[in-house]
Parts: C-alpha cells; structure tokens; sequence
C-alpha cells in the first residue's frame, strides 16, 4: 500500500509540474537574478532626485535641497515646484507633463502590483509633484506656463540646482501664443492622474480633472505649435510630430476620465484627419504619441458603438498591432532595429527612453490580450501575449545588466552601473555637505571634467544607453548615452511592477511543487 502511494505521488508530480510550469509560461531559472521589486523602488526615488521647489521633510535623496524658490516671481506667479526633465536645471513642460502621464498609466494598469510591493505611497507622491505644480501653472483657461528657465543659458554653466543663477524666466501659452501639445499633454497627465486618485483623494481628483478639460479645450481652440510661441524649446525639445497626436492623445485620455462621450467622438471623428488611423509608428515617446493613442483607443469595447465607430477601432487596433508586430519583428518590412545584444535601437541620442516607452505599451497590450483571450496578428504569423511579455523580460534583462557590456542601465542597480551620469547635482558636492557657492563656470573648471565617480548616485535614473553596437563609455561628457530624463525611468515603474509580481507568483508555485 505505501509503495503504491508512493507510485501514485511520484507518477503525480510530473504532470502536476506541467500544469503549474503551463500557467507561468514565461518562467525561466535565469531570470531569477533580477529583483524587480529592488528595481521598482529604485526607479521611484530617482524621481525624488529631480525635484525642484522646496523639498518635504520625507525627502529621501538626501544630497539635494530646496531649489527654484524663485521661479515665476518675475512674472508674478508662483512656479514653485515640479521636475528638471534632465541633468540640467530648466523646468520644460512637455518632457514634464509626459513624464506624470506615464507614471499614472503604470499606477493605472498595475496599482495592485505597486501596492503589494509596498510602493504605492511613494508612486502617488511622484505623480502629486507633477500635478500640483501643473495645477499651479495653468493660471487661467487659457493660460499655462510652460517652461521655467533658458536651455541656452543653462548649458553655459554647470551648477547644482540649489546654486543656479541662470535664467528663470518663466514662458507662457495664450490664446495669441498657443502650444497645443504642451496643454494637451498636461491635460493627459491630469486627467490620466485624476483616475489615479479618483478613490483616494476624490476633491484633488476632480480638481485635476476640472483642470485637464480646460487646458484640452485651450489646446483644441488655439491650435498651435508650441516651440513657435516659445522658441526657446526649439533644440531641446522640439515637436517634430505637431500637436495632432497630442490633441488625439488627451482626448482619449479625458474619455477613460470621464466616460463621456464627447471626447470618444472627438477621437473618432478625428482619427483620419489627424494621423491616428493613418501613421502607421513604431516608435513611442514624449514627441510622438501616435502608438500610444493607439494602444489605448484598440483596448476599448465596441459593444454599443455603431458601424462606422467599430470601423475606426480596428484601424486604430490595426496600427497598435504594427507597432506591437514591429517591435516583436514580425512586420513583412518595418520592424524596429536591433543591436547586436538584441537591444530594441531606435536612434542614438538617449535610445533608452524608446526602450522603456515601448516595454510599457508592450506590457499593456499583452495584459490586454491574455484578459481578453485574443492573439496579436502580425503579418508574419500570430504571437500570444506570451510571446509579448517574453520580449519585454528580455528587454528588462538587457537593461538591468544582461548585455554584452555587463552593465545595468539603471543607476544604482546591480553591482556595475553608470558612474558618471551627466547630471549637475549629482556630479558635485552634496549642498548638503558643502553650502560654498559652485558658481556658473566653476562647475566646469572643478567638477565637470573629473574622471572620478560621481559623489552623489542618481539612483533609479536610466540612462541613454549603448549604441548601435551595444557599446557604452562612462563619461560625464559622453551626454548622448550617460545622461538620464525623467521619461526614460517614468515607464518602467508599472513594468517592474507587473515582474516583480510574476516573479513572486513563479516563486510561489515553485515552493508548491517543491513541499510535494
């Protein structure tokens, strides 16, 4: 009798193995080195990093310090607060305004996961920075400013933050000055952050909301190119794709805030006209939104819609599914380029922001499939949403330190990472430590050109990356590949997120089968 029990367990175990392996598909025993859970906290903090305005008591990058505490007095305003997009000291709406969008969407899409991690707080406090200083710069309906400092001036000097005397003067959007993309970007970020709240902080959740439809209908009515009425973008971050997207974007955007149906129809009846059925992208960024737009307007139930409406969402499903294909390589002609250690490789300035933009809406789009039970449909052949996530792992891995460099791309992760990053605060002193006054070209003659690590460790940040051949050289002046922007790490936080839960869940079934 015991023999046969035996028999009946053992014989058990394998296809006991199989059915619990069949539910964790992408599980493999390399992966295991990664603890995304230690990358998802880490990518928060980094957020911590690029404050700017007087900082709270809980502030954990210790090295920093208040800064900016005077921004927008010349103009009579007060625009206190928000984040430095990059290694530099000017507060450039766009890049900001995306940055909250994303960070929402990942808080959106993976709130459980977050939480579990014990993350959540921390995620909420990120997105609050952006919003209440968005809230502080939409002063009027139809005014928002949207930049704080001279990019030009700020490059001449390399100083921290809480030392800068460069510029601050504050640029403003108008009905006689219209930056259609900014408005509509920061309306996005507030709408897609007033779902973040909605049941936590409802009075604050409809506050950004009341906001982000009045800076869409300024958008919308003062249509505009926003580096034409402030040229001081131009260069840094010029809007190559126009304000089509953008207006597309937060329209969907204000449709999953609001449920109401002007702003689906408005994305409906525009999407020829204004690219979104009709750009076939394989990229995704602060510049250009199309695949984003895409991915969220394929994602919407047609019960109810009519002949003409479910049309319209299978087209945009339609180029969502080429971005998805392209990034996958399984399009007849146009697919994303890969390097040579099968990094994703876009362009060559900061390649990593289009890696971490496109693992998201990979991330997404496979949640959306496997809840739906649906196949992508490539040109090529079909892919599960396995074989998506399998892709974004990948991804991560390279990133976090599997490539052929052996070094992780998030600061701070790992044993080897940057050192060097181009970054102004992080390069010099702490205030903290030093309150002696860096001046404009002393950070250059002192600072800049060390070949020492950094004295402050930028955790979290995510750098440019490596090149087209997967090389990377760790210098304070290589800026194309050592510099981090907030838009690189923002998308990552949702991602890490969904891993680290996955990773738990493999764990727990592997500690099942073994207790057998």
């Amino acid at each position: 009798m015991g023999k046969k029990r035996q028999c009946q367990c053992m014989c058990f175990l394998p296809h006991f193995l199989v059915l619990v392996l069949s539910l964790f598909p992408t599980f493999s025993m390399s992966e295991l080195i990664f603890d995304y859970g230690d990358a998802l906290s880490k990518s928060l903090l980094y957020f911590e990093a690029q404050r700017s305005g007087r900082l709270p008591y809980n502030q954990r990058m210790r090295w920093r310090h208040h800064s900016g505490l005077t921004d927008g007095l010349e103009q009579g305003v007060d625009l206190v607060g928000g984040y430095y997009d990059a290694g530099d000291n000017v507060k450039f709406g766009l890049p900001m305004a995306f940055t909250i969008t994303m960070l929402s969407w990942g808080v959106i899409e993976f709130r459980d996961q977050i939480a579990a991690a014990g993350e959540l707080r921390h995620a909420l406090e990120a997105i609050k920075w952006g919003t209440d200083y968005f809230i502080k710069a939409h002063t009027h309906p139809n005014v928002l400013w949207a930049q704080v400092g001279d990019g030009d001036t700020d490059h001449l000097c390399w100083q921290r933050p809480e030392d800068m005397t460069t510029s601050r003067r504050a640029y403003k959007l108008d009905e006689e000055n219209p930056g259609s993309e900014v408005a509509a970007e920061t309306a996005a970020a507030m709408a897609a952050a007033s779902i973040v709240f909605r049941k936590t902080n409802p009075h604050y959740s409809h506050l950004l909301l009341e906001h982000a439809q009045q800076l869409f209908e300024f958008g919308d009515k003062f249509r505009g190119k926003y580096d034409e009425s402030i040229e001081g973008a131009k260069g840094y971050y010029t809007s190559v794709s126009g304000y089509m997207d953008e207006l597309l974007w937060a329209a969907l955007w204000l449709h999953k805030a609001t449920d109401n149906i002007h702003y689906f129809n408005y994305a409906i009846q525009n999407a020829f006209s204004f690219g979104g059925i009709t750009w076939a992208i394989t990229e995704f960024s602060w510049d250009v939104k199309y695949a984003g737009l895409q991915i969220i307007a394929s994602m919407l139930p047609i019960e109810g819609k009519n002949k003409e409406q479910r049309q319209i969402l299978q087209e945009y499903r339609t180029k969502a599914e080429h971005y998805i294909c392209a990034c996958l390589n399984k399009n007849n002609g146009t697919n994303v380029q890969r390097t040579p250690g099968g990094l994703l490789y876009t362009r060559q300035w900061n390649n990593m922001q289009y890696v971490s933009s496109t693992v998201f809406l990979l991330t997404v789009y496979s949640e959306h499939l496997h809840s739906t039970n649906q196949m992508l449909n490539c040109h090529t052949e079909s892919a599960g949403h396995h074989q998506i996530l399998s892709l974004v792992k990948s991804q991560v891995a390279y990133l976090l330190g599997s490539n052929p460099m052996g070094v992780s791309y998030l600061v701070g992760y790992g044993p080897t990472y940057p050192k060097r990053v181009h970054h102004r605060a992080a390069s010099m002193e702490s205030y903290r430590e030093s309150k002696v006054f860096v001046g404009c070209t002393q950070g250059y003659d002192y600072w800049y050109g060390r070949k020492d690590p950094n004295p402050n460790v930028l955790v979290g940040a995510l750098v440019g990356g490596p090149n087209s051949k997967d090389e990377f050289t760790d210098r304070r002046g290589n800026f194309v590949q050592t510099e981090a922007c907030t838009y690189n790490t923002a998308p990552l936080v949702g991602v890490f997120a969904k891993l680290n839960a996955l990773e738990k869940d493999n764990s727990s079934a592997l500690s099942l089968v073994s207790s057998i």
